[in-house]
């Protein structure tokens, strides 16, 4: 059978695996398709090879296509989030300076414990802080927002950008002071002795959507069936991808000159979950630092669109309402769900939720009976009730 090409641009990060998975174990062929994979320098590179044509799909910031469809940044056709490919795989880290001054007072990186962690750096830093993210409009830079509000780091802060690869190299120059970040460019900080990893993303909230699969909404409506297969294939993957057992397979085929560049043993920290927060050597254990699968973690939710657009509006200066609406029209609940339902997967009945309700695994109705949602609790104890907030 021939296969139908379909070029697919990526970055450099472990939540790219979905898409290096479909292809190398078969995932992809088994949808008659071959992904002609690009790795790309950054994420405006990404919407911009996506925007021209030159690639068919992208993994890319969830939060990207959000800002894309509310009119922020260069002018583009539509974009299309098909699915989220993956959740948390983030980390915030400070610099070397900063973790000695916080060792000074005693923090004891749990990792854990976004208030204490809050809390520390605010005792130790008396004036403006840089924190570094990857891009303007990402879960990165939601994170650190909700991290420092109501806190005095709040109003210090600056939030500056850099590609995921560069920003141990920020954090060691002193450009920015403190970054979040993917995998495994956090832990590539601790390696070099750049900086020591503060507090995991999951901590912050958890099960927050990382990346997803995006496509310009012209190819998703004029090439359905080729749509269909690349999200049952890459839906596959991901399924793949968190069984434990699988994961330090996927360490090995990430590490690849051709993908990654890395050592496998740098890209198993993220997938395992087992972090040196460190250049001593201190490891914390993460249980589910990064999610490609399990609870219903591919689920497009539009509420959680709605959610990212009211955040992006506000840091903005933006009207949210017109904002979530266009927002929640980008996550393609209707395109997901038709490429699914063949086979056989759960797929939740609503297409909405409240977001942040759940501090553990919860049953919840399902097209065909119930499923299992994953714990999505911020640690501020914040909720987003969509239809509240549209009224």
């Amino acid at each position: 059978m021939s296969l139908v090409c379909l070029r697919l641009g990526y970055l450099p990060l472990i939540d790219a695996a979905p898409l290096i998975v479909a292809e190398e174990l078969g995932f992809a062929a088994e949808e008659g398709l071959a992904l002609d994979l690009t790795r790309m320098a950054n994420w405006s590179q990404a919407r911009d090879l996506l925007a021209m044509g030159a690639i068919e799909a992208a993994h890319m910031l969830v939060p990207m296509a959000l800002a894309q469809r509310m009119g922020l940044g260069p002018a583009t056709p539509d974009f299309d989030l098909l699915m989220v490919l993956s959740q948390g795989g983030q980390a915030i880290a400070v610099s070397a300076d900063l973790a000695a001054r916080l060792r000074d007072i005693g923090h004891g990186f749990g990792f854990d414990d976004p208030a204490a962690a809050r809390d520390a750096l605010s005792a130790v830093v008396d004036g403006p802080l840089v924190i570094g993210v990857p891009f303007p409009f990402s879960t990165q830079a939601e994170l650190v927002r909700r991290f420092v509000a109501g806190s005095p780091l709040e109003k210090r802060i600056t939030i500056r950008t850099a590609p995921p690869p560069q920003i141990a190299a920020a954090l060691a120059s002193g450009e920015v002071d403190a970054f979040c970040v993917g995998e495994p460019w956090a832990s590539h900080a601790v390696e070099t002795a750049a900086g020591a990893l503060l507090v995991a993303g999951r901590a912050i909230g958890r099960r927050r959507p990382e990346k997803g699969l995006v496509v310009a909404h012209r190819f998703a409506e004029t090439r359905p069936e080729e749509t269909a297969r690349l999200i049952r294939a890459l839906w596959r993957a991901c399924r793949w991808l968190d069984g434990p057992e699988n994961r330090a397979t996927a360490a090995e085929i990430l590490a690849r000159t051709e993908y990654l560049n890395l050592t496998p043993e740098l890209c198993e920290r993220g997938l395992l979950g087992r972090l040196h927060i460190s250049a001593a050597g201190e490891i914390r254990h993460c249980p589910g630092f990064i999610r490609f699968h399990e609870g219903a973690a591919n689920f497009p939710w539009r509420s959680l669109a709605a959610l990212l657009a009211r955040g992006i509006a506000k840091a903005q200066g933006l009207d949210p309402a017109p904002a979530m609406a266009a927002a929640s029209d980008a996550f393609r609940t209707d395109l997901y769900r038709a490429a699914l339902r063949p086979v056989g997967a759960d797929l939740p009945a609503a297409s909405s939720r409240i977001e942040g309700a759940l501090s553990m695994p919860t049953a919840a109705a399902a097209e065909d009976g119930t499923m299992i949602l994953g714990p999505d609790a911020f640690f501020d104890g914040a909720r987003f009730d969509p239809d509240f907030q549209l009224r």
